[in-house]
């Protein structure tokens, strides 16, 4: 029988806090071309701008959020690897990051020495966007050709619609949903327009359409925001949420580009004008928390929220290693869900 490991791929983290290791990190990350999507020469000079004064302040926010164990996104991401090899039957699972450490290429040179033949890969984001699952995949094609790996690859796709994702999303924020709250709001990490209109482009739909704010099924396979709208529609469907108890929004934005919007921070003022108190959030656009998720929401969110007259700020936890979860990837996972991954 073949020796099938499953590869689980995350973003990644920096090795410490330490303001050395926050900027080799951001260097690697923003100089990746399906990040910052202008010409070498460009994004050099603006990524060398960029971290002459980034790296400390992204330092100071990662130590207010760093555990005993390391990285909350590293630690949670290797208890759900421990986890889904309880279910995951057909072999090794493994976890890369595609900026830091573990690499994709040293996990996949040494599931090469284990002798693995096949390797199906599970790009932990539910929704697409070429700055996370494209330049993933486009590392473990390099990786592949570049020391002449012969493994069959089998892909999980974007997840963002699939039942039981949303089934395991709406049980991990049932608890806390049932304490009461006057709204919910959606806040999935933003990109920048320009990476969703050189996509649409591509596929010869109208741009406007594409951002109109509503869902159309045409857009669906390439345009990120229409499906971050489709997975909050999902979850209120099943948890039975009247349309005007909750709202999406977009965050992280960086530099003056234009992002999608609205903008979260923008937006959690607008709430509290409108009276809301006790607000819930979530972000599903991540599967495991992480620096945007406990500091920017959590910490600086919560601050902005409640200055600004709110009463309750709650923040739900992503999936992380939830049973619900555990079970619903390994299900996703599984051979016949997945489709054929070739490498030229």
């Amino acid at each position: 029988m073949p020796n099938h490991a499953l590869l689980l791929i995350n973003l990644g983290s920096p090795k410490s806090p330490a303001v050395v290791d926050v900027k080799a990190y951001l260097k690697q990350f923003l100089m990746d071309p399906y990040v910052i999507d202008l010409p070498w020469p460009i994004r050099k000079l603006l990524v060398a701008m960029i971290l002459i004064k980034r790296p400390e302040a992204s330092a100071h926010a990662y130590q207010s959020i760093w555990w005993k164990d390391g990285s909350p996104l590293i630690v949670l991401s290797q208890r759900l690897q421990k986890t889904m090899g309880l279910h995951w039957q057909h072999g090794p699972v493994a976890l890369a990051m595609r900026y830091g450490q573990p690499s994709i290429e040293s996990v996949l040179l040494d599931l090469r020495e284990r002798g693995v033949d096949q390797v199906t890969i599970a790009p932990l984001y539910p929704q697409f966007a070429d700055s996370t699952i494209t330049t993933a995949l486009e590392e473990v094609k390099r990786v592949v050709k570049a020391s002449r790996l012969e493994f069959k690859f089998k892909l999980l796709d974007p997840f963002y619609n699939e039942p039981r994702y949303i089934q395991a999303l709406v049980g991990s924020a049932q608890e806390v949903m049932k304490q009461g709250f006057d709204h919910l709001l959606f806040s999935f990490h933003g990109v920048p327009e320009r990476h969703i209109h050189k996509l649409v482009k591509d596929k010869q739909h109208n741009l406007q359409a594409a951002h109109s704010g509503e869902i159309n099924s045409e857009y669906m396979d390439v345009c990120y925001r229409t499906q971050c709208l489709k997975t909050a529609e999902l979850f209120a469907e099943q948890a039975g949420l009247a349309r005007d108890k909750w709202s999406v929004s977009f965050q992280s934005r960086l530099g003056k580009t234009k992002w999608i919007e609205p903008y979260t921070d923008v937006h959690l003022t607008k709430l509290a004008a409108q009276g809301v108190k006790r607000l819930l959030v979530m972000s599903p656009a991540f599967v495991a928390d992480c620096l945007e998720t406990l500091e920017e929401i959590g910490i600086r969110g919560r601050e902005q929220f409640l200055n600004e007259g709110g009463t309750s700020f709650e923040l739900i936890p992503c999936l992380n290693d939830t049973p619900s979860w555990v079970v619903a990837l390994n299900q996703l996972c599984q051979p016949e869900q997945t489709k054929p991954f070739l490498i030229d």
